[in-house]
């Protein structure tokens, strides 16, 4: 969609700013320095392109917000009446005069339309200038930066100016202050041909489960869609192909799902399904790379065990190219932002979206400035106003982020900024109000896994479904009035998968955020079957009355930052959540929502 935009003429650079010239400049955005691990170098390169996203301010935002809540509480009389995309646009839309200040702006730079890209609600603005040009506009200097441990470069600036008539109507223009490394938790599926159980465990018989059903032995050594329906209660419970219902993956940074690995994987793991296949989509010039080398693990995994325990429900891939790296020796077009909003660019402009959607990729929060998380959270939300459920994985480093449970060391545990006070580390999207974040657990009987992400954001406040079951919490430990996470949980260690032709086992929270969002997924497909809306954004459901549906987790912790982490217990936690789920009692409860 973006591959339309034109690039404006570098000679460009140098048109008279005209009466702009005059008018007084005000810091924007401003950080001290760059954040832990960066080292900048040389100036960026004048003529390089940037690609430039301006957020326009949502004025009526805050209605958008209040729909969110009526719209999602299973009590109020709205519940289910889903905004159309024309009703959200509406609701996320600038004000006029807010286009004709900032419009006239960039024509002042001779930046007129056939160069912008606007979103489908006009609220974003997208422009590829030069560095030198972008220098001129913002009042600022573009330098290279690098990633002492992945070796990464990003061109990027810590401050930038606007004229004072333009902080009103501008909410935020990247990249500029923001340092951000999105990635999947692959660096946290250590698979391997090995298998990695209890050593007590048997391998043959049953146990019981966490629902009292029998589950079988082998599912406390390896996760297969079989073990996940046993464990979960949902054995026996038929998908419907035909009745609206969808699920989908969002992938990024050139994660491809093999379909050769996933058609080996339906012949193991749900023989039915082979031969299935899913709608491919391509956001931003994201790719479908089917060659064996280019198979992702997690995109594998995501697909694998999202469409083979939801099938025959129509299922989405989701591939959205770009990612913020610059590397200065390759000749690159341009340096792109953490790609959500790319991602939400393409997915709110769309009439029809699936009813359910999970995503295995995460920022540590403190990463994404907080003007652009609260923007991208915002845009999360008006996706929930339309009856779709996001779901997220909480991460996995315990209380230390995104980073894998072997690199929680202390010495990952700062703040991102010149302070380096010491901190645990919460992620990003999962400490967003508008989305579901899914921790894990392990082995049956279910513990918390010691790598499930959780704590408190640092950037959200708590929203009011949270009070009562947060609050009871931290009777235990200091009071707080943060966003807390994860909502829930599910089983992300020792999943097989295929990959590159090969059965391996793997762990994550990328694997509890497909198989929590599969069962959300048959939720809705009942209700829709019986001619009821979808679960939509599932929060204010879950902390009201779906909890009395899930399994407690009540054993373990997520140790990190030298420490032990949270502990888990009775009632909500931060490494569970609320729990995992109980399909069958879950099912009673949404149809009688």
């Amino acid at each position: 969609m973006h591959m339309s935009l034109l690039a404006f003429p570098f000679a460009a650079a140098f048109v008279s700013a005209g009466h702009y010239r005059d008018i007084p400049r005000k810091i924007k955005e401003s950080i001290q320095g760059p954040p832990r691990g960066w080292l900048r170098s040389d100036p960026a390169p004048p003529d390089r392109l940037l690609e430039l996203k301006i957020a326009l301010t949502q004025p009526h935002f805050p209605i958008l917000e209040k729909h969110l809540w009526a719209l999602s509480n299973p009590k109020h009389e709205r519940y289910g009446a889903y905004l159309s995309k024309e009703e959200t646009e509406a609701l996320m839309a600038p004000h006029p005069g807010t286009l004709e200040v900032v419009d006239e702006w960039l024509s002042s730079y001779g930046i007129e339309e056939e160069y912008l890209y606007r979103s489908s609600a006009q609220d974003w603005v997208t422009i590829r200038v030069p560095v030198a040009l972008a220098e001129k506009m913002l009042d600022t200097k573009y330098h290279i930066y690098t990633h002492s441990d992945s070796g990464e470069s990003i061109v990027r600036t810590t401050s930038y100016s606007l004229p004072e008539n333009l902080h009103e109507h501008v909410e935020l223009i990247q990249p500029t202050t923001m340092f951000t490394r999105l990635r999947p938790f692959r660096s946290t599926l250590h698979w391997s041909t090995s298998v990695s159980s209890r050593s007590t465990s048997p391998s043959t018989g049953t146990i019981t489960g966490p629902a009292g059903n029998p589950v079988d032995a082998s599912c406390n050594i390896t996760i297969t869609i079989d073990c996940l329906r046993q464990i979960y209660n949902a054995v026996g419970y038929n998908t419907s192909a035909t009745n609206g219902n969808q699920i989908a993956i969002a992938s990024y940074l050139e994660e491809y799902a093999n379909n050769q690995d996933l058609q080996q994987f339906f012949q193991l793991e749900n023989p039915m399904a082979y031969g299935s296949n899913y709608t491919f989509v391509s956001i931003n010039g994201g790719l479908n790379n089917q060659s064996y080398a280019a198979a992702g693990i997690e995109a594998n995994l995501d697909t694998q065990f999202a469409f083979g325990l939801t099938y025959p429900t129509p299922a989405t891939f989701y591939s959205t190219g770009g990612r913020p790296p610059y590397i200065p020796e390759v000749q690159l077009p341009e340096n792109g932002n953490e790609p959500y909003a790319k991602w939400l660019d393409y997915v709110l402009s769309q009439e029809y979206l699936p009813q359910t959607i999970s995503t295995s990729f995460a920022d540590d929060e403190q990463t994404v400035p907080y003007s652009y998380a609260k923007r991208v959270c915002c845009g999360f939300a008006a996706l929930g106003a339309r009856g779709v459920s996001l779901v997220f994985g909480s991460g996995d480093g315990g209380v230390a982020g995104t980073k894998s449970h072997n690199e929680s060391d202390p010495g990952q545990c700062f703040s991102n900024d010149a302070t380096n006070k010491t901190m645990f580390i919460p992620t990003f999207p999962s400490a967003c109000p508008y989305v579901t974040s899914v921790g894990g657990t392990n082995y049956i009987p279910e513990t918390a896994a010691l790598f499930s992400t959780g704590g408190f954001s640092n950037y959200f406040s708590r929203p009011d479904y949270q009070n009562k079951t947060v609050t009871k919490y931290l009777e235990t430990l200091a009071p707080g009035t943060m966003m807390a996470f994860p909502d829930v949980a599910a089983q992300a260690f020792n999943f097989s998968i295929v990959y590159q032709g090969q059965q391996h086992n793997t762990y994550g929270t990328s694997c509890a955020s497909p198989a929590f969002a599969s069962f959300v997924s048959m939720l809705n497909d009942a209700r829709i079957s019986a001619g009821r809306p979808p679960l939509g954004f599932l929060n204010q459901w879950l902390y009201e009355t779906g909890y009395a549906a899930l399994n407690d987790i009540t054993v373990g912790n997520n140790p990190g930052c030298g420490t032990e982490g949270f502990n888990a217990t009775i009632g909500w936690d931060p490494v569970t959540g609320l729990g995992t789920p109980n399909f069958e009692k879950l099912l009673e409860l949404a149809m009688a929502a």
